[in-house]
């Protein structure tokens, strides 16, 4: 008897370069900026204002999406440069992909100024600042803070989605109090520390557990869900440790090495906004069609697999990692990487130290709800 096979090996589908069935497609809609931060990563390799517009048709979008990302679930980022900057073509993806989520991350100096028709559609903004006042104008300009606020205000009635504040915190003043603010602003605050040589200190250090310290006292002593983002998902992580790897396949909470897809305004496509500058770091192109696995993955010397951190931080920030360990860069792993590694350790710690466990079988059902599925964690790196 003779048995004919159903279908040939060249049949069988090929496997995805994206892992897991969920895509962030983030499309910088412009290299230019209104503002000139003084520690913007796209300043690596002369990339602000390289690219002012969208190169690439979105009958070219819909190609490589037909292609690459059909059974995917897709969720649109707008980024840049600042990406307001671009208006129309944001208009344009909203109108073609009606079915698509979308989030914008912006420097909210523009933000007033967006129409109703796009506000409705964000079911995030993620607005950039320092902290408070004085240092957020110091690193953006004169004025920058008081008119993100002021514009956030202004919007906050016109959308249905969440605000949330993305801190980038360098400044070893940032103090409790100016973070904790925020909160009557925002819906959420996330914070990053900057991969910034020289805000690293034994003082600095100091004075940012300090503030650690008081954050997270505030979290677990509050009759509400305070709001801070990397709390929130370390807690989440620790309870609920599936919820640290289901979505991410067990790599890095940033989503670099899984479902994040940074298309420049040119097509070209790469794992990390912070790398767009490395050639060996090209992943695809929406002009020519093609796209392959992220090359930005975890690596046998990078030393997450020993760190008390590593069930709950999965490994953040790759990127930094990836420059400190595998590049061989011993002068930027020390003077960044190994004290951020150390601000998050001890983040865990102070977790630690008010038995998550037993605080989230307490708490209500709608603050475990929120804990457990807030939609901010898609959009965010989590870990600080």
């Amino acid at each position: 008897m003779t048995y004919y096979p159903l279908f040939s090996p060249s049949d069988a589908p090929a496997v995805s370069p994206i892992v897991g069935k969920r895509v962030e497609l983030q499309l910088l809609t412009t290299l230019k900026c209104n503002l000139k931060c003084t520690y913007c990563s796209l300043g690596v390799g002369d990339m602000v204002g390289s690219q002012g517009k969208v190169s690439y048709t979105l009958d070219a979008l819909d190609a490589f999406i037909a292609k690459h990302l059909a059974e995917h679930e897709v969720y649109v980022t707008f980024y840049g440069g600042e990406p307001t900057l671009n208006l129309g073509f944001i208009r344009e993806v909203m109108a073609r992909y009606p079915a698509f989520r979308f989030q914008l991350q912006t420097n909210g100096t523009l933000l007033d100024d967006l129409p109703e028709s796009v506000l409705a559609k964000l079911s995030n903004i993620l607005l950039s600042i320092d902290g408070g006042e004085t240092i957020t104008d110091g690193f953006r300009g004169r004025g920058v803070y008081r008119q993100v606020i002021k514009n956030t205000q202004a919007v906050r009635d016109r959308m249905a989605g969440a605000l949330t504040a993305r801190v980038t915190w360098s400044s070893e003043e940032t103090s409790f109090e100016e973070l904790d603010e925020l909160v009557n602003t925002f819906d959420y605050v996330y914070f990053q520390f900057v991969a910034g040589e020289g805000t690293y200190s034994p003082a600095a250090m100091e004075k940012k557990k300090a503030v650690i310290t008081r954050l997270v006292d505030k979290f677990f002593s509050s009759d509400v869900l305070y709001p801070i983002i990397p709390i929130m998902g370390i807690v989440r992580n620790k309870v609920l440790p599936s919820r640290a790897t289901e979505l991410y396949h067990g790599k890095t909470q940033c989503r670099v090495s899984t479902h994040i897809l940074n298309v420049m305004p040119d097509g070209k496509i790469f794992p990390c906004p912070d790398m767009m500058y490395v050639p060996e770091m090209l992943q695809g192109d929406v002009l020519a069609n093609w796209l392959k696995p992220s090359p930005l993955q975890p690596h046998a010397s990078m030393p997450c697999g020993t760190c008390e951190a590593q069930a709950w931080c999965r490994g953040n920030c790759l990127k930094n990692l990836y420059l400190a360990y595998v590049k061989g860069d011993d002068h930027y792993r020390s003077k960044v990487v190994e004290p951020i590694c150390e601000l998050v350790r001890f983040l865990g710690r102070e977790v630690d130290r008010h038995d998550p466990h037993a605080w989230y079988a307490k708490a209500p059902l709608g603050v475990q709800k929120t804990l457990r599925d807030c939609e901010v964690y898609e959009y965010v790196e989590i870990m600080p």
